[in-house]
Formats: C-alpha cells, sequence, structure tokens
C-alpha cells in the first residue's frame, strides 16, 4: 500500500501521479490545471497538475507555467470532501463552492476522466494512505 503521505505536499502529489500510471489511456483527455486551495492549516496551497490522456504526467506544488487551461479554487474543507469522495465535484461547482476560471470547455473534457470508476478507485488507495 506504501508509507502515509500529509495532504497537500509534494510527496502526496507524486503519490496522486503515481496512483493514475495505469489507468486506462484516455486520449485527448488532456488539460493543464492549477489549484487553489484556501483555508487549510498552512494557509493557501497553490499547485498544479498537468493531465495527458487521461493519466497525471506531472503535479507540483506552485503555480502553473506556462499558464493554465483553466484554475480551480476550493476552500480547504470542500477539497479534503471531494477527496474523501463526501462531495462530488460536480456538485460543488454547481453549488458555488468549487470555482472555476479560465477555459470552462476544457475542464469539462476531463472531468469524465476524474469522476471515472477506475480514478475513484486510484483515489480511494491514496486515501487510505493520505494523513489530515
Amino acid at each position: 500500500m506504501g508509507a502515509s503521505v500529509e495532504l497537500l505536499t509534494q510527496d502526496w502529489l507524486d503519490a496522486q501521479r503515481e496512483a493514475t500510471r495505469d489507468l486506462p489511456v484516455r486520449p485527448g483527455a488532456s488539460a493543464r490545471m492549477e489549484y487553489r486551495v484556501s483555508g487549510g492549516p498552512d494557509g493557501e496551497v497553490v499547485f498544479h497538475t498537468v493531465l495527458e490522456d487521461g493519466r497525471i504526467a506531472e503535479s507540483a506544488l506552485g503555480p502553473a507555467e506556462p499558464e493554465p487551461d483553466f484554475t480551480v479554487l476550493v476552500p480547504y474543507d470542500d477539497y479534503v470532501a471531494i477527496i474523501r469522495g463526501e462531495l462530488d465535484q460536480n456538485v460543488g461547482f454547481m453549488q458555488g463552492r468549487v470555482k472555476v476560471t479560465g477555459n470552462i470547455g476544457r475542464m469539462l473534457s476531463v472531468l469524465p476522466v476524474t469522476t471515472s470508476p477506475e480514478w475513484r478507485a486510484a483515489a480511494d488507495d491514496l486515501l487510505a494512505r493520505t494523513s489530515f
């Protein structure tokens, strides 16, 4: 199963990337995303993720360079609820708890990947090792 990793650290982002390594290839499901998680124990955490064909190719703390396709703004408590599977990210978006700026079409094009059963299974495996 692997060692425990703390949420929103580089180790956690690396573990997330590793967890998606063997997911099915989804041609065209690619995007450069930036996340801004506010109100957490360490204040705002900014990280970026590059999704290529349905798998995380890159994920690191700090803003996306070059500019992201879209940016996700989410409060820490809601981010934790999404990670735990307690809040569907679509519902969070529709309720205004999760905000997205930038190319909404690109965000919608990768949403089926990040809400797929395979992705959820990988996320659950990582969740079992995540410390909050």
